[in-house]
């Protein structure tokens, strides 16, 4: 495992779905077995995971992490978003609510391990401007000294990116959230099993500024995918 106290300034794609009923087997398929690789394997990404929501709505999260957001607007990302293969024209097509939006990691509390986390919750939000280095800072240390917490992590989306018309986005219809903010929460057992890892209280936190149109949800792991280079170089 590794200590990652660090801000850092990688990239993350994040994209939440609901997927037809009847098409969720063909879904998982293709996302194991093509798009994941697929996508891990232009320069530049680092992983590919996929998690689905804790509760009875096929609703899944799957996000790619990549050296920079400047790699998830860089020519030969764009040209696969641009020429989508049949299987994915297809997949596409049973995409329902699509959010999918750009970020930079702003900062990264926690372990990093060579397995991905088996749960995830993610948070978005608005902050008032000045409250944001309290996030980065006080707030998403506490959330990692949680029991269970394994690692808490910070994004600010980038809209210019985000925003870019490719062919993928015609077939799917969907575009970036409004909030500005996203919190990936890391843990190793069920949300349950540590309570609320977000409402948990911490004596040596000051009571943080309100978030503000926050969304919230809960995901088990269901596949995770490392690009080769990462694999070699150990956790990214």
């Amino acid at each position: 495992m590794t200590d990652t106290h660090a801000t850092t300034t990688g990239g993350l794609m994040a994209f939440w779905a609901s997927i037809d009923p009847d098409y969720v087997l063909r879904y998982q398929q293709w996302h194991n077995c093509e798009h994941i690789i697929e996508r891990v394997s232009i320069p530049g990404f680092r992983e590919g995971r996929r998690y689905r929501v804790i509760g009875d709505s096929p609703q899944f999260l799957m996000f790619y992490e990549t050296d920079g957001p400047a790699v998830l607007g860089s020519e030969p990302y764009l040209a696969a978003l641009n020429a989508p293969t049949d299987w994915t024209r297809e997949a596409l097509q049973h995409f329902r609510e699509p959010v999918r939006n750009v970020y930079t990691t702003i900062a990264g509390i926690g372990l990093s391990s060579a397995f991905a986390s088996p749960y995830i919750t993610a948070l978005q939000f608005d902050l008032a401007p000045d409250d944001e280095d309290l996030y980065a800072t006080d707030w998403i240390a506490a959330a990692c000294r949680i029991r269970g917490v394994t690692r808490v992590r910070l994004f600010r989306s980038n809209a210019a990116i985000a925003n870019i018309t490719t062919s993928e986005r015609a077939i799917y219809g969907g575009g970036p959230g409004s909030q500005t903010y996203l919190v990936f929460i890391e843990h190793d057992r069920p949300p349950d099993a540590i309570h609320d890892p977000v409402a948990a209280g911490d004596k040596g936190l000051a009571r943080p500024a309100p978030r503000h149109h926050e969304t919230r949800g809960h995901y088990w792991l269901e596949m995770a995918h490392r690009a080769p280079a990462a694999r070699e170089g150990g956790a990214a």
